[in-house]
């Protein structure tokens, strides 16, 4: 898989590193940092319709993770490419072009960037960007995966692709777990969990995004001890979800699903300060959400 690091450091550290320690120590004081993370199905078109930079500019997001990016780095203006302020990661298919493909930018740099979750077949996509922070805040060896989980449409074989993906993902952070690190993760999981997370629920039980099969295995995350974030502040919160088909314009009707999340280890919930969604930006057909620590 082709992946790069976009970081210029000189540039950086000579032009924007008081910023930086700024941003930080800002942030240290108020003790919290926001995480937002955004399928924006296609980074080029987000930006070039104006959507890319108010984000940043109105949230302030300490991290921001996205999703189906469609791009490779060098397909993007330099503007989209390298953020003041910020460090930018990618990750993207090595074969197929304008597919898939996932990012990071960041205020505070990693300590250990890794593309993938070391698995060859399954790491061609783009899909996983894994940032390691020995110290995040409050947070001791925080390891925060920015995902782009596979559709199950297009037929049988990309439904049984999308469950080997979900089985390995799982053994990957159960490791990580093992050695010590606290695991948030987060992005487009494609899977809506239960009924009350999609409005028409009857109506898609046969339907990749919210088979049994698929649903089954957001329980064994969970049961696993890795907490749905939203989920668990909001248990029985109606009628709030993260995508809206755009071609039946099910968005101005809300007829969604909630296929966007964050989860994070159980370990790591008593640090969550907040989550949410911002329904009402626009962009893509899904609305960013976010994790304030």
């Amino acid at each position: 898989m082709r992946a790069r690091r976009c970081e210029h450091e000189e540039f950086f550290s000579k032009k924007i590193s008081v910023l930086q320690n700024a941003t930080f120590i800002f942030c240290v004081i108020l003790n919290s940092m926001k995480i937002i993370s955004w399928n924006t199905n296609g980074l080029r078109a987000t930006a070039k319709q104006g959507f890319f930079t108010p984000l940043l500019e109105k949230y302030q997001p300490d991290i921001l993770c996205l999703q189906e990016t469609k791009a490779t780095p060098d397909q993007l203006p330099e503007e989209v490419r390298n953020v003041p302020g910020y460090f930018s990661y990618f990750s993207y298919p090595k074969e197929k072009k304008g597919y898939s493909g996932v990012a990071i930018y960041t205020k505070i740099k990693p300590d250990k960037v890794e593309y993938g979750i070391g698995v060859k077949k399954l790491d061609t996509e783009g899909r996983i960007i894994v940032a390691h922070f020995k110290n995040f805040m409050n947070l001791k060896n925080l390891v925060l995966i920015n995902g782009y989980f596979p559709n199950g449409g297009q037929g049988p074989y990309r439904l049984k692709y999308k469950l080997e993906f979900y089985d390995a993902f799982l053994k990957f952070i159960l490791k990580l777990r093992k050695n010590g690190e606290k695991v948030i993760f987060c992005g487009d999981v494609n899977t809506a969990h239960e009924a009350i997370d999609l409005a028409r629920p009857k109506e898609n039980e046969e339907n990749t995004g919210f088979l049994p099969i698929e649903r089954a295995w957001i329980s064994k995350v969970i049961k696993n001890n890795f907490i749905d974030v939203w989920r668990n502040l909001n248990p029985d919160k109606k009628d709030i979800y993260t995508y809206w088909d755009q071609k039946t314009r099910a968005r101005d009707r809300n007829v969604g699903w909630r296929i966007d999340y964050f989860f994070a280890d159980q370990k790591v919930i008593s640090k969550i300060k907040n989550t949410g969604m911002l329904g009402n930006y626009y962009g893509s057909d899904h609305c960013p959400i976010y994790l304030e620590i």
